[in-house]
Order: C-alpha cells, then sequence, then structure tokens
C-alpha cells in the first residue's frame, strides 16, 4: 500500500470516528435530558470501537472482495460501532425509538435478538444507521453499528465471546448447551428484574399519591375560661 493509499484509508477511518462522535453525543443529550426531565436515565454506559484496517482486510477476504477503501465502506457496515447498554429491556427499545425519531438518522437495517434470540441464545437489538457529518468542504454519510442490550445480556455475550474464541468452530457440544441454558437464566433475570422495577414505580406512585392528600383538620377546642 503507498503513501496515497495509506492517507485515503486514514481519512476514511476518520469519518468513522467523526460519525462515532455524532452519536455518542446524541445519546448523552438525551440521556441527560431525561435525567433532568424525569429523574431516570435508561443508559447505564455506551462503548465505541472501530474495527482496524487488519479487520477491515479480514472481512473483506472472507467475503471474497477485493480489498479497497471502495468495498470497505460498500459492503461492510460495522467498520463504526455502538454498544449502548442499558438498565432493562424496556430501556432497549425506548433508546431505539429516541434513536430512530431523529431527523437525520436514516435505519437501513435492524435485526432485534432480543425478541428473537440467535440459537445460541444471544440477545441484543442491532441497528444499521446512517447520519451526516459535517466536514469542511463536504457532508459524508457514514454507516455506523449499534448495538442496543441490557447489563445481563453483555455480561453473558462478553463472557461468550472469550470462550468462543478459545474454541473457535470446535465449541463442545456441552459447552454450547450450557452456554444457551444460562442464556435462558439471563432472559429470564432481565424478565424478573423488569418485574421488581415495575412493583416498585407502583408503590412509589402509591406513596406520592398519600402523600398529595389533604391533612386531617383537628377540631378546635374551646378556649378555656
Amino acid at each position: 500500500m503507498d503513501k496515497q493509499q495509506v492517507m485515503e484509508w486514514a481519512k476514511m477511518l476518520m469519518s468513522y470516528k467523526f460519525a462515532l462522535d455524532e452519536v455518542s453525543t446524541k445519546l448523552t443529550i438525551l440521556n441527560e435530558e431525561l435525567q433532568f426531565i424525569q429523574n431516570y436515565n435508561p443508559i447505564e454506559h455506551v462503548k465505541t470501537r472501530i474495527k482496524s484496517p487488519e479487520g477491515i482486510v479480514e472481512k473483506l477476504q472472507r467475503k471474497g472482495l477485493e480489498v479497497s477503501k471502495e468495498n470497505a465502506t460498500a459492503y461492510i457496515r460495522d467498520i463504526a460501532g455502538v454498544r449502548v447498554i442499558c438498565s432493562f429491556t424496556t430501556d432497549v427499545y425506548r433508546v431505539y425509538e429516541m434513536i430512530r425519531s431523529q431527523g437525520d438518522v436514516e435505519v437501513i437495517e435492524e435485526k432485534d435478538y432480543i425478541r428473537n434470540p440467535k440459537p445460541n441464545g444471544y440477545q441484543s437489538l442491532h441497528l444499521i444507521i446512517r447520519i451526516p457529518i459535517f466536514l469542511s468542504q463536504r457532508t459524508e454519510h457514514v454507516t455506523v453499528e449499534i448495538q442496543l442490550r441490557t447489563i445481563a445480556m453483555d455480561f453473558w455475550a462478553s463472557l461468550e465471546h472469550k470462550i468462543y474464541y478459545q474454541f473457535h468452530d470446535d465449541m463442545p457440544l456441552s459447552i454450547r448447551e450450557e452456554l444457551k441454558a444460562t442464556a435462558d437464566m439471563i432472559g429470564m433475570l432481565d424478565q424478573r428484574m423488569l418485574r421488581l422495577k415495575d412493583e416498585v414505580n407502583k408503590f412509589s406512585s402509591s406513596i406520592g399519591e398519600i402523600s398529595k392528600e389533604p391533612a386531617l383538620q383537628m377540631p378546635m377546642m374551646p378556649a378555656s375560661k
């Protein structure tokens, strides 16, 4: 790869970095607004990453495509990735709706692995979006992959990823079955925590209603003579 090609690839990756900055800012604003208005933030934390040049080349080769900047931008949609970790499944879908309602965000693909988990038990909501970034002399539209999941889902996915790369495609059946069973437990844990949150909200609401009721007025005793 000559110097000109290196510069072109660096420029491409810079655009993806700016797109990540844009998405991160949007998420921060939405989270802080809800914290201010409703005293509740649905997003626990956000992780971002840009695929390395080596990773891009490897993926192009796996797809049987020529290694070029043009093919990378056209056929690889997860060069820029954002992982949004939420407390509850309801928060996942709330953040999803907030993202897709943004006027400059175009959702070009979505896969709901929460309602329809993968065979191995993996759960997450995946979006591919396209957003504009405004540079000094031009506007570019860049694709970004967003993964939305709960804390429990992220815990499982992170450990499954580490275990998978110990075996690659030769993972023993017993371990696959155990991972699937653990994923099912994670799903039940998320549902249980959501029910607990709903109970807490009902309890808080009832306490609030009681506090709004007018205090009972004690009858005035006649003054003693």
